[in-house]
């Protein structure tokens, strides 16, 4: 396995609130802190781990950039103290988000997580892998995104966790709170894609022979 920068678990002290926000970032972008800048404020964390997977098991692997290339770029889009890198799932093995998250309560003994995930994603929640067993590791925060604030509430997995759901005017003491539970956290709606954003690229790339331009606010792309 090659060396990739931040394949191990950030710096964390029992008490700490932390955010989990799992994703191929591939690539990151504004889009990715802000729904990060507002999980901060709302749910009142102590900081945000963005968890650049190897892989995404529901994805294409061959659209994928090198992982180091990803989580370089995470750290420059970043760009805030309390937000931090890591591919910590390269490290452990992991493939799957519940063997991440069982992972990490087992290493960090003491630290309140919370899921972090876009509304688009909780849609179609009930197709990742043991997802019931995850809603009942940790609290869930399902952040909105254009086109999924009336469907993402009505998927399988939503309607399956309904009864737990509270409302987002509680998101302060979600972290402390014993799940399953899920808040739903409305806001400014960042339009940016990286699925988008891959398209953007691969037509600039075959126009311009691999000149790359930066169309939907700041992004890092990839050779």
């Amino acid at each position: 396995m090659s060396f990739v920068p931040s394949a191990r678990t950030p710096p964390f002290v029992p008490g700490l609130r932390v955010g989990l926000f799992g994703g191929s970032f591939n690539p990151p972008h504004d889009g990715h802190r802000e729904a990060s800048l507002l999980a901060l404020r709302r749910l009142q964390l102590h900081c945000i781990w963005w968890l650049v997977s190897p892989a995404n098991p529901l994805k294409d692997a061959r659209e994928l950039a090198p992982l180091a290339k990803r989580v370089e770029a995470a750290r420059r889009v970043s760009q805030h103290p309390r937000i931090k890198i890591t591919a910590i799932e390269t490290a452990i093995g992991a493939t799957y988000t519940y063997q991440t998250i069982s992972y990490l309560k087992r290493r960090c003994p003491g630290v309140h997580f919370v899921w972090l995930m876009g509304a688009d994603n909780f849609r179609y929640f009930d197709r990742w892998q043991r997802w019931r067993e995850i809603a009942k590791l940790v609290p869930i925060a399902v952040i909105d995104r254009p086109g999924f604030t009336l469907t993402a509430p009505h998927g399988r997995a939503a309607e399956a966790l309904a009864p737990y759901r509270r409302d987002e005017t509680d998101g302060a003491r979600l972290a402390m709170a014993a799940p399953p539970v899920f808040v739903f956290l409305h806001g400014p709606r960042s339009p940016k894609s990286s699925t988008a954003l891959r398209a953007i690229r691969t037509r600039w790339h075959r126009r311009h022979q691999g000149k790359e331009i930066n169309r939907l606010g700041r992004v890092d792309h990839f050779p």
